[in-house]
């Protein structure tokens, strides 16, 4: 047996029809940027994450820095955010011409340690991104309690968890805006590239609507701006995926438990830490060595063997080579957490359309590995 890493094929063929229908609607309506199509799924989001507004933008990385540039955030300004997440949560903070402050993640949910955010901030501190990583939201309440004590704005990076909660809270609900990813390896993923930002905010909502669409409210009207737009078959496919996301967001729950279940006795790695009374939807299912110099071989043990496993995210943003890249940012205390993560993670095959026989198959290989190098 192989178990593939990715589903997308047999998701589009279990939705094929909702899918090839709106993508002709789109086709047929000749309107395929800013056409009706997009209004309708920037409803159906707003709808969806219980927010005022939803602005469809051409990728996740432009979502960040438009709403950076929204707030007016930019050089000589500070972003505090993790080091452990894929590089372009960082990247949209140079791109507004901030500087990227790194704290430590933490130890159990590998997301934003909320004890370690203060000891960062500065005057010249704005805005603090969490990342919701893997799945799992970042404990918000903590954070909003610390952003509104020094008055500064939070943006939720959230590429990778639609569909999660809190205790007691939804995403986009306590912060200024959160920001989402709909390239196609995300839970919710278009056939490209595409991203999203939601808020309450009226006035981040004008302003990123703007400067997504070379700064123009109204036709032939411009002033400083970006391209930077949802098109309207990615917004049709979208469209079709959305009313689905719980339902696949349990089947990944129900794929973790029983992966947990089948690896609770292993001994040379750890399991991911599902934080009491959260909604994780399990973007990824990464389990960590014990020993950092098990990782690669024990990759190559299950790609040599049926299971495309693989590592998100090997190489944390501050050793990138060149980091910083000629762009301000500095670190702030050890970060043992997040270089940790980076050096012994293992991402497991997970995708709402796996079967029980494709789960298991991963469990024995992995068990395998684990009995002959405990």
């Amino acid at each position: 047996m192989k178990v593939s890493f990715y589903g997308h094929a047999r998701q589009y063929h279990n939705l094929k029809t909702e899918i090839d229908a709106n993508i002709l609607k789109v086709l047929e309506s000749e309107q395929y940027v800013m056409g009706p199509m997009l209004k309708q799924f920037e409803d159906e989001f707003a709808k969806y994450a219980k927010t005022k507004y939803a602005i469809g933008v051409a990728n996740g990385t432009d979502a960040i820095w438009l709403v950076l540039m929204a707030l007016g955030i930019g050089p000589g300004d500070e972003c505090i955010t993790t080091t452990n997440t894929f590089f372009a949560t960082a990247e949209a903070i140079w791109v507004a011409g901030a500087t990227a402050v790194f704290v430590d993640c933490d130890p159990q949910t590998r997301c934003i340690d909320p004890a370690l955010i203060e000891q960062a901030i500065t005057p010249k501190t704005k805005c603090i991104i969490p990342v919701h990583l893997y799945g799992q939201c970042a404990d918000m309440k903590a954070i909003r309690r610390i952003a509104d004590k020094h008055k500064l704005f939070v943006i939720e990076d959230n590429a990778q968890a639609i569909d999660a909660a809190g205790d007691g809270f939804r995403i986009g609900e306590l912060s200024d805006a959160a920001t989402t990813s709909f390239i196609i390896q995300k839970n919710l993923g278009t056939f490209g590239d595409s991203g999203a930002v939601v808020t309450n905010n009226a006035e981040i909502d004008r302003k990123v609507r703007k400067l997504r669409n070379h700064g123009s409210d109204k036709r032939s009207c411009h002033s400083f701006g970006f391209n930077s737009r949802l098109d309207d078959i990615h917004a049709g496919i979208l469209s079709a995926k959305l009313k689905h996301i719980t339902a696949w967001s349990d089947l990944r729950r129900k794929w973790a438990a029983r992966y947990t279940e089948g690896l609770q006795n292993a001994k040379s790695f750890t399991l991911p830490y599902a934080k009491p009374n959260y909604r994780h939807v399990f973007h990824l299912y990464v389990i960590e060595t014990k020993n950092a110099a098990q990782r690669d071989p024990f990759l190559k043990f299950l790609n040599d063997n049926g299971v495309d496993a693989k590592c998100h995210y090997p190489i944390a943003i501050h050793q990138q080579e060149g980091y910083p890249w000629g762009k301000e940012a500095r670190i702030v205390g050890p970060i043992p957490q997040s270089e940790k993560n980076a050096a012994s993670c293992i991402s497991l095959p997970m995708f709402p359309e796996l079967t029980a026989e494709e789960v298991d198959f991963v469990i024995a290989k992995v068990m395998e590995w684990d009995k002959a190098h405990a």
